[in-house]
């Protein structure tokens, strides 16, 4: 199965972005990007790939305890971004520091459950928003997006979500995604 781990928005913070992307769409050539469904928002923290079923039960154990070890911490949306000219984000505010030690958390854990992992990198806050088919001016929605700021929540879980890629062929399908189980932080809930 395709897993990650991940910090996902309230409703509150969704509805948010879906107005903001709402707006962005409307700008010139949005029908060109592949928007993202507000369900696959979400910061992944540690992306583990496609993994055996024998290594779950030990993934689920160590992510448990490495959400126990972290406190919960603020989080809001915050401003955009872009990964070159294929990937339009939205970035967060808050508490980073605290989503990197858990995004470093969740990465170690997965390690140590065997899951082969690529090559560690310094964790950024992004949850997607739209991809570029080819290449793409993405500066005018980061433009855009300079000053939105969403509501603060707190967070205080880290879920385990499985990635079902579309397999239909119908163009512009969506992956589907799917809890796959949530811990509490730092005894949170």
């Amino acid at each position: 199965m395709r897993l990650f781990a991940a910090v996902l928005p309230t409703p509150t913070a969704v509805d948010e972005l879906a107005t903001e992307v709402a707006a962005l769409k409307r700008l010139p050539d949005a029908d060109s990007l592949r928007w993202t469904g507000h369900a696959g928002w979400h910061f992944t923290l540690a992306f583990m790939g496609e993994i055996g079923d024998e290594f779950v039960p030990d993934l689920r154990a160590r992510l448990a305890r490495a959400a126990h070890r972290t406190a919960p911490f603020p989080l809001r949306l915050h401003r955009g971004g872009r990964f070159g000219n294929r990937a339009l984000w939205v970035g967060a505010a808050g508490g980073i520091e605290q989503m990197r030690l858990l995004a470093e958390r969740a990465d170690a854990a997965a390690r140590r459950a065997g899951v082969e992992m690529e090559e560690h990198r310094r964790y950024q806050a992004h949850l997607t928003i739209a991809r570029a088919r080819l290449a793409a001016d993405l500066r005018p929605y980061v433009d855009a997006l300079d000053g939105f700021e969403g509501t603060a929540w707190e967070v205080g879980q880290l879920a385990l979500v499985r990635s079902n890629l579309p397999v239909s062929g119908v163009q512009g399908e969506q992956p589907r995604y799917e809890v796959a189980g949530s811990w509490p932080l730092g005894g949170a809930g």
